[in-house]
């Protein structure tokens, strides 16, 4: 498929200045980088007062202000008296990470020029999210430094590695994936670095290391967060030496092979929690990228689709997508991301008959869009307790959507507007799957 161009688009982050007045004062600028702070030496800002977790929070600047993520810390970063997990800071602010003060300074926002393109390798978005993406691979593609690649499941963190390798001096080498989430943890050590015939029971053969066999490629380490503890130290040495050793040898085996690593779990949690090494995170993460979930890029959802019928070489059924349908399919939270929309697109495609439409949305279980002017059938031929509760559950989706547009999900001024508690608005939210509640 050829590539489309589209239209310039500039993205002015508002990044700033963190500030740490203690030992003279230190300074720290906040960009599109994550800035993680921390008491591990690795950290952006290292922080070395008591309370600190190794990872305890990051800033990155977006195009709304400057983004403040607690990291699963065990003390918390507070805001006044005000315990955070994700704020947007875009003023002057004080802030604690547990005892320790901290404070924000806002700059002048910096204007970054996304790439004019739809696809980078199998990847595809027209949205801002998806094509800074892009401009992030296509700065880390050339080079040999290892990514970690973060997002939810079925986001297409596999296809980002793909698009990696086939953009790289690589592509003429092996892609080789290693899924760490389906590796038993006793058979770790065996699947990464190989094994002697012989060197465990069911060793009836040699294996060859998969980092042996993308020599000259890229090998992608697949939900690496599933890795044993006791395997990190071992798979770190292998990274820094680049070498392995296959279990029951006493030989080293040189490879040259570009890593790059995926995971769905909140890694900067589990180095708090002491189950994922800081120093293997900071050597996987010379280059960070998050791959949006579907919910936060549904523009892209009409193109995705047309893409994907043309893959099931049903190209013209594009035509049989209602307007209406492709409504429906805006308006869904999409837990499952892309991996959900590509199967609701097969189901639909293998169910219409020829020349028949595409219902999508019925793929994933969405009822047709109720007619305007009506909330919900009422019709007498239902329960009474039926009907008035579905007519209660669509009210209140209705009624918390338009207040979570109209103040970008902000739960103390939606708390303020409906005269409920912020826990009761954080639950309606959720059960609504309106979108991630914020408290700032």
């Amino acid at each position: 498929m050829a590539t489309t161009i589209i239209s310039t688009q500039i993205l002015e982050l508002k990044g700033g200045r963190l500030v740490h007045e203690v030992d003279g004062g230190r300074e720290v600028l906040i960009g599109q980088e994550p800035i993680v702070i921390g008491r591990d030496p690795a950290c952006g800002l290292v922080l070395h007062e008591s309370g600190v977790s190794a990872m305890h929070a990051e800033l990155t600047a977006t195009t709304h202000g400057v983004r403040l993520r607690d990291l699963g810390s065990k003390n918390g970063t507070w805001v006044g008296d005000l315990r955070i997990s994700d704020a947007l800071l875009t003023r002057s602010t004080e802030f604690w990470l547990a005892r320790t003060q901290l404070r924000f300074e806002p700059a002048r926002a910096q204007k970054i020029e996304l790439p004019e393109i739809e696809r980078f390798g199998p990847l595809y978005g027209t949205s801002a999210a998806m094509r800074d993406v892009f401009r992030r691979l296509e700065k880390a593609a050339p080079t040999d430094l290892t990514v970690l690649v973060q997002g939810e499941t079925g986001t297409g963190k596999e296809l980002v590695a793909q698009a990696l390798h086939d953009a790289s001096h690589r592509k003429g080498g092996p892609f080789v994936i290693v899924d760490c989430g389906a590796i038993a943890p006793t058979l770790a050590e065996a699947t990464l670095f190989g094994h002697e015939r012989g060197a465990f029971t069911g060793a009836t053969s040699a294996r060859t290391s998969p980092f042996v066999e993308a020599n000259g490629g890229t090998i992608f380490l697949d939900e690496l967060g599933e890795l044993p503890l006791d395997v990190q130290p071992k798979l770190l040495r292998a990274l820094a030496e680049r070498r392995v050793k296959r279990v029951g040898s006493n030989t080293y085996e040189a490879f040259d092979a570009r890593v790059v690593a995926a995971t769905r779990r909140d890694l900067e949690a589990a180095v708090n929690q002491g189950t994922f090494r800081s120093d293997l995170y900071f050597r996987l993460a010379e280059v960070r990228t998050h791959v949006p979930a579907l919910r936060q890029r549904l523009d892209d959802v009409p193109g995705l689709v047309k893409l994907m019928l043309g893959q099931l070489g049903a190209k013209d059924a594009w035509r049989r997508v209602s307007r209406p349908n492709l409504d429906r399919l805006l308006r869904y939270d999409w837990p499952g991301n892309v991996r959900e929309l590509r199967n609701a697109v097969t189901v639909a495609l293998a169910l219409a008959d020829d020349g028949e439409p595409l219902d999508i949305a019925a793929a994933v279980g969405l009822k047709s869009a109720p007619p305007r002017g009506k909330v919900v059938d009422l019709s007498a031929s239902r329960g009474y307790h039926d009907a008035k509760r579905e007519a209660l559950h669509h009210f209140e989706r209705a009624y918390f959507a338009q207040l979570a547009q109209a103040t970008d999900g902000n739960v103390a001024e939606i708390s303020r507007r409906s005269g409920l508690q912020r826990t009761h608005v954080r639950k309606y939210l959720r059960l609504h799957g309106l979108r991630e509640p914020r408290d700032t």
